[in-house]
């Protein structure tokens, strides 16, 4: 293998034209070292594990690309480039090294071209990349033409890493987590910060310091410091070409008279004593200030005027991930951030803090296991100024588990510190859901960490744009909310959530929800009391109509008629109707429906059925449009009415008969009397099957031997053999392969096809 060491790197990579891989070309860093190569005229080709939008660009505009590292497509490469996150049995660096072609790490390929150029190297442990790309950008507004390389997507530079053959100036950031920054010779340093961090390379903080004494060292001309920190200050105040920067007094460049306002900040820069003026820094947070002094001490000794750097500052737009507003309403702010070590999410969080939001709430993705054990106390007191805090389990990044570390490790420090609002969720898909279920107007989201956390986020929002428009729909007397437990609304008292869970008030505002979801085709699907209905454990995707309150809950008397809208519930029917003199309606006393559910299905209890009650019946079709027919008009079956199939019940008018008040007070006692003797209390969803035929569903299954029989929490009921009962945290999932072996046993031993009664709907977890 040709070492690195025996070759002229920068003359082959800035002088000549050659073939070159790249390992692991979809990373961010690693993206950037193509862009570079590409501008300065090589053949590139790269290989990773997945494509991006980055690979995606970055072949239009030349680079050969294959979704799988195969030794074959690096062939005929004359130099190997890879990223550390690269294992070593990789089959192209492999056949690289035992071919003795020249192996090069990402961090020696960007050195050496920046040896072509005058480098400036912006490093410390946090903040590195916006304030690399605030270089960049005020150095570029300052006339000076410079080359950048940032580790993440900048909108306001374009591409994170540019090769610019007028300036000569390259800014780029320099990467401490593996040790790479000793291969960096550059004119200039900028150091923001140092402290412990990336122990999964680092011993400890003697080891850090180490690596940024050598860069120190190899710098050839001033190194900019962070007066504010301790650590820098160790390191560089005894040098001669250093100038330092910050809030401190001691500070040459010093920064005071800060205003943070909700999305931006404005202070004065003073230089040794005087000032050089006000800036506006359209990026909020007290350490983005902080680091904007280093950047304007920097832009300053290049002789950029200060007039200029201020004008470009107030133009500055944040780095992808670093807090990115990916939402904003009257009512909503989502933001993610890249913090995933605790110093920056103190930052962050207070800077989410200063927006003056209600609340903050936080979804935090811890990122490696070996930076979980290590900061697992510091990381427990970081998180002060959420007002509440989920995590999920730990973004690995390529490292193996530690036994015993999980995200459940940083939920627990966070409650031993003494935070009230703290929760764990291991999986991370369902994250949107724990979150978006919480949300109140006012709120502020944050999700934090280097993994994919942001994922979650964008789904937030997507969710969020349409749940504005289905409240814009039902009003301020609406409601509407996201990712509701279905569970909550279900007599059964299981089943996931509603992707999107709308309370209507009236009818106007129903047909226009059935009109807007035909329009954007989301599944529509309504809800009355949840009886009789088994949702399954993923829940219910699209919009899931709750029609209550408002106009639907009115029960109004005509004689011997009584109208009452879908969401009044069939018991209060049953009292109404006793209160007006009027019998027929007690077998509903002990239904626990609403009037939709009973219309649409026929429900029936005591010998009794709902339309044998009905005079007319009044529903939305599937455009919105409201129809009423009289019962003689409908088609009507046991525990079906076609058309209600695809058409939603709004209200019923229903027919009494004038009787005594004693009469109608022993119908009442006697239906009561025959349900607690024959059904349980416990929580059910009603009769489980129809009843095939003349043997009565209940009593097959009693007959079968199979009352008292259970999966985990779901039980038939010892009272009555076609109800099963949740005794307590029971699952979809369990219920359901609870009914299939009932409907196996009575098939195997007695040839009938159990038909179940109760609705089945939802998706599997």
């Amino acid at each position: 293998m040709t070492r690195a060491s025996e070759i002229n790197l920068t003359k082959l990579l800035i002088s000549e034209h050659h073939k070159i891989h790249l390992i692991g070309v979809a990373g961010s860093g690693m993206s950037g070292i193509a862009a570079l190569l590409l501008e300065l005229g090589h053949e590139v080709s790269g290989s990773d594990k997945v494509s991006t939008l980055e690979t995606d660009r970055l072949q239009r505009l030349g680079l050969r690309f294959r979704e799988e590292h195969r030794a074959e497509d690096a062939s005929d490469a004359e130099l190997v480039i890879f990223s550390s996150a690269i294992k070593i049995d990789n089959p192209i660096l492999l056949t690289a090294r035992d071919s003795g072609k020249p192996v090069v790490r990402r961090a020696e390929a960007l050195a050496a071209i920046m040896r072509g150029k005058r480098g400036i190297v912006i490093a410390g442990m946090h903040g590195k990349t916006t304030t690399s790309a605030m270089a960049a950008h005020v150095l570029r507004e300052g006339g000076l033409h410079p080359s950048h390389y940032v580790g993440a997507e900048i909108p306001i530079l374009g591409t994170n890493a540019h090769w610019d053959p007028r300036g000569e100036y390259f800014v780029a950031e320099g990467d401490e987590s593996d040790g790479t920054l000793k291969y960096f010779h550059p004119e200039l340093t900028l150091i923001l910060n140092l402290e412990e961090e990336h122990l999964d390379f680092y011993a400890d903080l003697a080891a850090i310091e180490k690596v940024f004494a050598q860069l120190i060292a190899q710098t050839s001309a001033t190194v900019f410091y962070s007066a504010d920190e301790a650590n820098t200050s160790k390191l560089c105040a005894e040098r001669k070409a250093a100038i330092s920067y910050g809030f401190s007094d001691k500070a040459d460049y010093r920064g005071g008279d800060v205003e943070l306002h909700d999305f931006a900040s404005i202070f004065r820069v003073y230089r040794q004593g005087k000032q050089l003026g006000k800036a506006v820094l359209n990026v909020p947070g007290q350490h983005n200030v902080h680091n904007a002094i280093g950047v304007i001490a920097l832009a300053t000794e290049l002789g950029i005027p200060f007039e200029k750097i201020a004008t470009s500052l107030r133009k500055f737009e944040h780095a992808r991930r670093r807090f990115e507003i990916k939402y904003a309403s009257e009512r909503f702010l989502l933001v993610d951030d890249y913090a995933h070590h605790p110093t920056e999410i103190r930052a962050t969080l207070k800077t989410a803090k200063s927006t003056r939001r209600k609340r903050v709430l936080t979804m935090f993705q811890p990122h490696r296991f070996s930076r979980t054990k290590a900061l697992r106390k510091e990381f427990g007191s970081a998180f002060d100024d959420a007002d509440r805090v989920i995590v999920t389990d730990v973004y690995a990044a390529s490292e193996a588990p530690i036994p015993g570390i999980s995200g459940q490790t940083i939920a627990d420090e966070i409650i031993a510190h003494g935070h009230g609002g703290v929760s764990y969720q291991p999986r991370l898909e369902w994250m949107h859901r724990h979150v978006g279920n919480m949300l109140n107007s006012g709120d502020l989201v944050l999700s934090l960490g280097a993994g994919n956390i942001h994922e979650q986020l964008s789904i937030l929002a997507a969710d969020l744009v349409i749940a504005e428009k289905l409240k814009a729909i039902v009003g301020e007397e609406g409601d509407i909310r996201l990712y509701e437990p279905l569970s909550k609304h279900t007599t059964l008292r299981v089943g996931g959530p509603a992707q999107f869970w709308v309370e209507p008030r009236n009818e106007t505002a129903f047909a226009e929800l059935i009109r807007f979801c035909r329009h954007e085709t989301l599944p529509l699907f309504v809800i009355g009391r949840g009886s009789n209905l088994l949702v399954r454990d993923g829940g219910i995707r699209g919009v899931v109509v709750h029609p209550c309150g408002g106009d639907f809950d009115k029960i109004d008397i005509n004689g011997t008629e009584i109208t009452a809208g879908a969401g009044a519930k069939l018991k209060e029917l049953a009292y109404v109707g006793k209160a007006a003199g009027l019998t027929g309606l007690e077998w509903m006393e002990g239904i626990p429906g609403a009037i939709g559910g009973a219309l649409r299905m026929n429900a029936g209890a005591m010998g009794a059925q709902t339309f044998e009650n009905v005079v007319r019946l009044r529903y939305l079709d599937a455009n919105g449009e409201a129809h009423t027919k009289n019962r003689d008009e409908l088609e009507v079956h046991y525990r079906s009415v076609p058309i209600l199939e695809k058409n939603y019940a709004v209200g019923a008018v229903f027919r009494g008969q004038a009787a005594p008040a004693e009469e109608i007070v022993r119908k009442l006692e006697t239906s009561q009397e025959k349900r607690r003797a024959s059904q349980p209390m416990a929580k059910s969803a009603g009769c489980i099957f129809k009843n095939p035929g003349p043997c009565p569903a209940g009593k097959l299954i009693d007959e079968l031997g199979l009352k008292d029989s259970s999966v985990g929490n779901a039980r038939v009921s010892e009272v009555h053999g076609n109800f099963i009962v949740n005794d307590g945290g029971a699952t979809a999932a369990e219920m359901l392969e609870l009914i299939d072996k009932i409907k196996a046993t009575a098939r195997a031993k007695r040839g009938i096809e159990l038909e179940t009664e109760v609705k089945i709907v939802g998706e599997p977890a």
